[in-house]
């Protein structure tokens, strides 16, 4: 019986490829050397297939598309991922709850919800995170005031392409993630999951190790989590005023601001915050509708 044998194998741990070239590049992954360099961001790849699959970023070209809702993507294993939002299927499970995911780097995010690990510090507040993504986007909507995404039906600015998209939904009515158990659409997949959660017991509950109360997310978990343990991580630059969250702190930053950008649909008053414009709007047309009423009794 013939056992086939790798011809080439690491000499730091061992690990065998059929390939010089593989091995070549494997090595680098003990050395650090990182010889492929982004002309655009100057970031740096052990492999010339990463820098060409990371170059697709800054091109824009994406040639892997869904072809059930044509979104689509600048490598391969990102579009296998996504089908499977389509598909429901979920071959990774968390072996400490059993709550499964669609993408096997997601199982190891989800491993610091037990752990607690926080890998990701900020540099200018010192928050931890348990994601690279989650720290970016920090660093994005809470110090960085760059706003290049505007909507092209009302204007509103964005720090990213992302909240954009989710803010367009608004306007076109599109909701693209929809429930494979009942009729329900949703506009984000969050707004799905938490759905199927409550509505069809699909997925994991998160729980307050302090009241025992019960999250359909893990970031309300952390938000409720914080209030019982008073973290204010969020400071405010103008008056040293600490909040819980991030949307809490933006909140209040229209307080030292004279940006008002809200507008009442029926007299073009504005406003800073948009529960005052809506509790005005209510008023306004109630009025308004009050004075049309007597005008016409009046002809």
């Amino acid at each position: 019986m013939n056992i086939h044998t790798s011809k080439y194998k690491c000499t730091e741990c061992g690990k065998p490829f059929d390939r010089k070239l593989a091995l070549t590049v494997h090595r680098r992954s003990h050395s650090g050397q990182k010889p492929f360099e982004c002309t655009v961001c100057s970031k740096r790849f052990t492999a010339s297939g990463e820098l060409v699959r990371h170059s697709r970023i800054h091109s824009g070209e994406k040639p892997y598309k869904c072809h059930l809702c044509d979104k689509a993507f600048s490598r391969s294993d990102n579009l296998t991922d996504h089908v499977r939002i389509h598909s429901g299927d979920k071959p990774y499970k968390c072996h400490l709850c059993d709550k499964a995911f669609s993408q096997s780097s997601a199982v190891n995010t989800h491993m610091r919800v037990h752990t607690r690990d926080k890998p990701y510090k900020c540099s200018l507040c010192n928050k931890s995170f348990g994601q690279s993504g989650s720290l970016q986007r920090h660093k994005r909507h809470v110090h960085g005031n760059r706003r290049p995404d505007d909507c092209r039906y009302c204007g509103k600015l964005f720090k990213s392409s992302r909240d954009l998209k989710r803010h367009v939904y608004i306007h076109t009515g599109a909701k693209p993630y929809s429930c494979r158990h009942c009729s329900d659409c949703f506009r984000r997949l969050d707004q799905l999951k938490t759905h199927l959660l409550k509505s069809h017991n699909e997925g994991t509950w998160f729980t307050c190790h302090i009241c025992q109360k019960k999250c359909s997310r893990t970031d309300h978990l952390k938000e409720h989590v914080m209030r019982h343990e008073g973290v204010k991580p969020y400071v405010c630059n103008d008056c040293l005023q600490c909040f819980c969250t991030a949307t809490e702190l933006r909140r209040h930053h229209l307080i030292h601001s004279d940006i008002k950008h809200f507008c009442c649909g029926s007299c073009g008053k504005y406003f800073r915050h948009k529960g005052n414009v809506v509790t005005h709007f209510k008023r306004c047309s109630d009025r308004l509708g009050f004075i049309n009423v007597l005008f016409c009794q009046g002809n």
